[in-house]
């Protein structure tokens, strides 16, 4: 939808399409509130501010949203098509899935949470790389990174959601 319908849109018709882009109901109703936008950039700032104003337990909350990296989402909802494609970068080897399987166990035994990355426009050697480096994070480092990562998600999907 482009500016001029997300402005005009009923609330309990967006707040769905928000919530795909980052299921935190204080950011949808943040962003909400804030209508009329005058143009995607003024948007953009809010959704941003609103992201990085998120606590812990709103980014903990966000992140049972989220699949592992390296699973294919099913379903034909908005928020399973747009992490199918951020994904992509996954590819099909095997042994690349195997090692981000392992990679994803490992991670959620260490912060008991699923390993989130912005995986859009990355290698499965990429993803891979950074989350054998997070793997080494003490739990307030990778806190800080996950909250990032978050925020980087929501903001490109909110630019998938609101086109120009």
């Amino acid at each position: 939808m482009d500016l001029v319908e997300f402005n005009a849109a009923p609330a309990d018709r967006l707040r769905p399409e928000l919530a795909s882009c980052c299921d935190v109901p204080r950011w949808v109703d943040g962003i909400l509130v804030k209508r009329p936008y005058g143009d995607r950039s003024v948007l953009t700032a809010v959704a941003d501010q609103l992201a990085r104003e998120l606590d812990a337990a709103e980014v903990d909350r966000a992140l049972q949203a989220h699949p592992r990296i390296g699973d294919r989402p099913q379903g034909a909802g908005t928020e399973a098509a747009w992490s199918r494609s951020e994904q992509s970068g996954v590819g099909d080897d095997p042994s690349v899935r195997q090692a981000l399987a392992r990679g994803n166990f490992e991670y959620e035994a260490r912060f008991g949470r699923v390993f989130l990355i912005c995986a859009t426009g990355l290698s499965a050697e990429q993803m891979l790389g950074s989350l054998q480096e997070r793997l080494t994070h003490d739990d307030a480092a990778e806190a800080v990174v996950v909250h990032e990562e978050l925020r980087k998600i929501a903001l490109l999907r909110l630019q998938k959601l609101v086109t120009v």
